[in-house]
C-alpha cells in the first residue's frame, strides 16, 4: 500500500495511537515503576508487594473472557476511552495518600486500589487491543506498532531515569507524590488521545495475525514482567462459540500449556521480591533503582529490534535459548551487594527477556491453530493468569521460609526447570 492510499483520518488515529503510547510510558516509567519500591520503603512485606501482581492476576482470570463476551457487538473505541478513564482515575488516588493515611493504612490502600482497577483494566486491556485492529489497517499495523514501541521505550527509559532524580533530590514522601503525579499527567493524556480515535470510514479486514505491540494498557508492570498483550483480542471475537474448551489439554496443547503454566509460575516467583531486596538488601537508593530499570527496558526494546537476525535459528530454537537464560537475572540479582552488579543484571535481563519473550509469542502462535484462535488464545490466557497469581503468591512463602536473596536463588533454579520443559514439549 502506497502512502498516498492513508486517508487523513487514518493519519489523525495514527497520531493519537503515537502519542497515546508517549504518556502511556510517562505512567509505566513514573507509577508503575517505583509503586512498588514505595511500598517496599513504607514498610511492605514481600506478601503485601505480591498483592500487586497476584490481584491483577486474579481479577483477569475471572473477568478476562466475561469481559470478553460483553465486548462483542459493542463499540469498541467508546468503550476504550471509558475503561480507560475508571481505570487510570486510580493512579490520582496514589497521590494524596501520604496526607491521608498511615505508614501501614498506605501499603493495604495501594493494594486495594490496583485490586479496584484492574476490573476496568482487564475491559481496556482486551478492548484496546481488539479497537487496534479495527482502526489500523493490516498493511500499516507493522509501522504503526514498530513507532509505539520505539516511543514508548524512549518515553518510558526517560521517565524512569527522570523520576529517580527526583526521588533522590526530594525528601521522602514528597518526592514519590511526584512522581505519582507525573503518572497521573501520563495516564490523562494518555485517555485524551484514546478519546480522539475515531472510527475509519473503510473498517480494516479482521486477520488472525499478531500484534507484537509492547504496550499493555490495564495491567500493572514490573520489571521482569514486561509482556505484550498476546491474543487479548481473540477474546471478543468467539463468534457465539465457547472460548473455555478444556478437552484441548487433551490434545499436544495440554502438555505445550502445561510447560508455559510453570514457565509464568516461575517468572512470577520472584516478582514481589525484587523491590524488598533492592530496598532492604542492597539499600539501593531510588536513583541508582531507576538507572537499573532503565538499563533493562532499554536493552529489552533494542534487542526486540533487532530480533529479526536471529530468526532464522527457528522460533522454537530461539524460545528455548532464551527460556534456558532466563534465570540469570534472578541469579545475578542473587550474587548482587551492590549498584553495578544490579545494572549488569539489569541489563543481561533485558536483553534475555527480549530474546524469551519474543519466542513465547512467536512459538505459542505456531502451534495455534489458525482457524480455532480465540479458544486456544483463552485457554492461554487462563494459563497465564493462574501463573501469575500462583507465582506472585509463592514468592513471599519461600522468602518467609529462607530469605530474599536465598529465593531469588532457588527462583533462578525454577526458571532453568521451567526452560527445560519447554525445551522438552515447546
Amino acid at each position: 500500500m502506497s502512502v498516498q492510499l492513508i486517508t487523513p483520518e487514518m493519519r489523525a488515529n495514527f497520531r493519537h495511537l503515537y502519542a497515546d503510547v508517549f504518556w502511556f510510558g510517562v505512567l509505566a516509567g513514573s507509577t508503575m515503576a517505583f509503586l512498588g519500591v514505595f511500598a517496599a520503603r513504607q514498610g511492605a512485606s514481600s506478601f503485601q508487594v505480591s498483592l500487586l501482581s497476584a490481584g491483577p492476576g486474579f481479577v483477569n482470570l475471572l473477568f478476562s473472557m466475561p469481559a470478553g463476551r460483553w465486548l462483542e457487538g459493542r463499540p469498541l473505541i467508546g468503550t476504550s476511552f471509558w475503561s480507560s478513564v475508571w481505570h487510570r482515575l486510580g493512579y490520582l488516588v496514589l497521590i494524596p495518600l501520604p496526607w491521608l493515611l498511615s505508614t501501614s493504612e498506605q501499603v493495604w490502600s495501594i493494594s486495594i486500589i490496583i485490586l479496584l482497577i484492574s476490573v476496568p483494566g482487564t475491559l481496556l486491556a482486551i478492548a484496546f487491543n481488539a479497537m487496534f485492529a479495527e482502526v489500523v489497517a493490516p498493511e500499516w499495523r507493522a509501522q504503526v506498532v514498530g513507532k509505539r514501541n520505539a516511543l514508548l521505550s524512549i518515553s518510558m527509559t526517560a521517565t524512569s531515569l527522570l523520576s529517580g532524580q527526583v526521588l533522590d533530590q526530594f525528601d521522602f514522601p514528597g518526592n514519590y507524590q511526584l512522581v505519582f503525579a507525573a503518572g497521573a499527567l501520563g495516564a490523562i493524556m494518555s485517555c485524551y488521545h484514546l478519546g480522539r480515535i475515531r472510527t475509519v470510514s473503510e473498517s480494516p479486514v479482521r486477520v488472525w495475525g499478531l500484534l507484537l505491540d509492547f504496550a499493555r494498557p490495564g495491567m500493572y508492570r514490573i520489571v521482569d514482567a514486561f509482556r505484550v498483550p498476546l491474543g487479548l483480542r481473540f477474546l471478543a471475537r468467539s463468534g457465539g462459540r465457547s472460548l473455555l474448551r478444556l478437552e484441548l489439554l487433551r490434545s499436544a496443547y495440554g502438555p505445550f500449556m502445561l510447560a508455559f503454566l510453570l514457565f509464568y509460575i516461575a517468572q512470577y516467583t520472584s516478582i514481589p521480591l525484587y523491590p524488598i531486596f533492592f530496598v532492604r538488601d542492597l539499600n539501593l537508593s531510588d536513583g541508582q533503582i531507576s538507572v537499573g530499570s532503565a538499563l533493562f527496558y532499554g536493552a529489552m526494546f533494542l534487542v526486540s529490534m533487532g530480533f529479526s537476525r536471529v530468526t532464522r535459528l527457528g522460533h522454537r530454537k530461539v524460545l528455548v535459548i532464551g527460556a534456558l537464560l532466563y534465570g540469570s537475572y534472578p541469579l545475578l540479582n542473587y550474587f548482587t551487594t551492590g549498584p553495578v552488579l544490579y545494572w549488569i543484571a539489569s541489563l543481561t535481563g533485558g536483553s534475555v527477556w527480549a530474546l524469551t519473550n519474543a519466542g513465547l509469542i512467536n512459538r505459542l502462535m505456531e502451534r495455534v491453530p489458525e482457524d480455532d484462535r480465540p479458544a486456544h488464545m483463552a485457554l492461554h490466557n487462563l494459563v497465564l493468569n493462574i501463573g501469575i497469581l500462583a507465582g506472585s503468591l509463592l514468592g513471599p512463602l519461600i522468602a518467609h521460609w529462607l530469605s530474599v536473596r536465598d529465593a531469588l536463588l532457588v527462583n533462578a533454579v525454577m526458571r532453568l526447570f521451567a526452560g527445560v520443559l519447554l525445551a522438552i514439549f515447546g
